[in-house]
């Protein structure tokens, strides 16, 4: 009997273990399903972008990047106006998740708005201004803002509107800086009683509606140099930069970033700010067409 126990004993404990490893490699195998269930069934968010029109280039190509690690989140019909009109949008009801500005005084008026949740909002870029000429244009030679002032061959300069359009704003603060213009500004931002110089009163356009249309004006030749974004020489075939101006010349340029007070997805959209500054593909994406990270 002993020898019968014994011999029945060895095969049940085999197959005890063989049971046991088997339970085992279920339950990982359930664990790792569960995990792809989990992030297969992932709820869909779609955010919506108001961003200064000059990331129109840059910032599509960091929202795919973006969908491409997170595919449950996909980005609407991002739109990319003047900074100033987009606040306008915001306060008069229009929807969206996140706002991008081209300046702090846009976005100061949009938290002043209630639009913003101001607990969430960041700077994110800086970038230059420059004064660009027609691509191979030779003739004008910019050495020193005043030279808009003195040079015959320039006799039209085109800036955008400077109460929308934050790229016209730093170029009044430019010419400002060079006795070229003078001019009163409201505690909002907006500015009134524009007087230019006389040596180009004559020459200046100040009525471009985004600083986009200020390249178009110099690529089509329509105007000899305009006031635009380093970042816009990326943008835009057509033109080039003639004079950066000095950084003292003009506040800082500043893009701050936000989410806004009626996002319904606002945990993602925050999350999105957040790679924008801190994924190392995304940096590089926003360098490529001129920004700087702050």
């Amino acid at each position: 009997m002993e020898k019968t126990y014994k011999r029945f004993l060895i095969p049940a404990f085999c197959m005890a273990i063989i049971a046991a490893f088997a339970l085992a490699g279920c339950g990982g195998s359930n664990t790792a399903s569960s995990a792809a269930d989990d992030a297969a069934s992932a709820d869909a968010v779609e955010l919506n972008i108001f961003a200064a029109n000059s990331l129109q280039k840059a910032l599509p190509e960091v929202q795919a990047l973006y969908t491409e690690q997170n595919p449950n989140v996909t980005f609407g019909d991002t739109q990319f106006e003047a900074s100033g009109t987009l606040v306008q949008k915001l306060k008069d009801g229009a929807s969206a998740d996140i706002f991008i500005a081209a300046s702090k005084k846009t976005m100061d008026n949009a938290v002043a708005n209630g639009n913003i949740d101001e607990a969430t909002r960041t700077d994110m870029f800086t970038n230059d201004l420059v004064v660009c000429v027609q691509e191979g244009n030779d003739k004008v030679a910019v050495t020193d803002i005043k030279d808009l002032a003195t040079n015959d061959d320039i006799k039209t300069i085109a800036i955008g509107e400077p109460n929308a359009v934050p790229a016209g704003k730093y170029a009044l603060q430019a010419l400002e800086s060079a006795g070229l213009v003078t001019y009163d500004e409201a505690e909002d931002g907006t500015v009134d009683n524009i007087k230019w110089d006389a040596s180009i009163e004559g020459k200046i356009n100040a009525g471009a509606d985004k600083v986009g249309t200020v390249a178009s004006y110099v690529k089509e030749g329509q105007a000899d140099v305009g006031f635009i974004y380093t970042s816009d020489i990326f943008r835009y075939d057509g033109v080039e930069v003639a004079y950066t101006t000095p950084a003292d010349s003009h506040k800082t340029i500043l893009y701050p970033g936000g989410v806004t007070t009626d996002s319904a997805n606002a945990e993602v959209a925050a999350d999105f700010l957040q790679f924008c500054l801190t994924n190392a593909d995304a940096q590089k994406i926003f360098s490529e067409y001129g920004f700087e990270l702050v």
